[in-house]
């Protein structure tokens, strides 16, 4: 099955959007459509595979070969810094990732006279690269769930997380700060298949290039 060209692709609302693109330039999947709890899913016909993964592992499946295209945000490639080949932003999934902190600290607070800070994120990577380029020395701290938690509770006074609205910011009596990056899908692909499946790769990436030149752009 070397022939198939495999997508890694985050489970939700990212694989239906990727998908609804790729139907632009002819590539489907209709055993996607069928009520089941497959994770691979095969157009035999097309020579297609498509994995349903969480969205943090893409990167590693296309790094690995396991993938030759991924789908996945550029808040995971900023933090995981892997050794992909990352041709297109696919135009959605629009997002912030943001410093936030409590709306009383920075009713007082000026981020300019910050030496020695403690952030709780779920990007410690990304974080400690942005606080390092800044002359600011960070004591992180690493959650998974909801951060917006971690000042409620005292465990840090301020937070670096991605918004959309900010609502789940505001709901929180947060406010944000400074933003670190724009975050929006990105297409990446694996270094060694565009080399050995070139022409299908270059293929699906100038197909997905000229609809997306042909969408208007949403605007944060």
């Amino acid at each position: 099955m070397s022939d198939y060209i495999t997508f890694a692709l985050p489970k939700g609302r990212i694989l239906q959007d990727s998908m609804e693109l790729f139907a632009k330039i002819g590539i489907t999947c209709p055993e996607m459509e069928e009520k089941n709890r497959k994770l691979v899913f095969e157009n035999k016909q097309d020579k297609f595979r498509f994995m349903a993964v969480r969205a943090t592992d893409v990167p590693t499946y296309v790094e690995y070969g396991c993938a030759d295209i991924g789908v996945v945000g550029k808040d995971t490639l900023l933090e995981q810094n892997k050794d992909l080949y990352e041709p297109l932003d696919l135009n959605f999934g629009y997002c912030r990732l943001v410093v936030a902190e409590p709306k009383a600290l920075n009713d007082h607070d000026d981020p300019a006279n910050w030496s020695n800070i403690r952030v709780a994120t779920k990007y410690p990577n990304v974080t400690e690269r942005y606080f390092a380029s800044k002359g600011v020395q960070v004591e992180l701290i690493k959650l998974y769930g909801s951060i917006e938690l971690a000042p409620l509770v005292g465990l840090s006074e301020r937070i670096v997380d991605l918004v959309s609205t900010g609502a789940t910011l505001r709901d929180n009596g947060m406010v944000e700060v400074e933003t670190i990056a724009e975050i929006t899908t990105r297409l990446i692909v694996n270094r060694a298949s565009l080399k050995t499946r070139h022409q299908r790769i270059s293929k699906i990436i100038d197909g997905l290039e000229k609809v997306i030149a042909a969408t208007p752009k949403i605007s944060l």
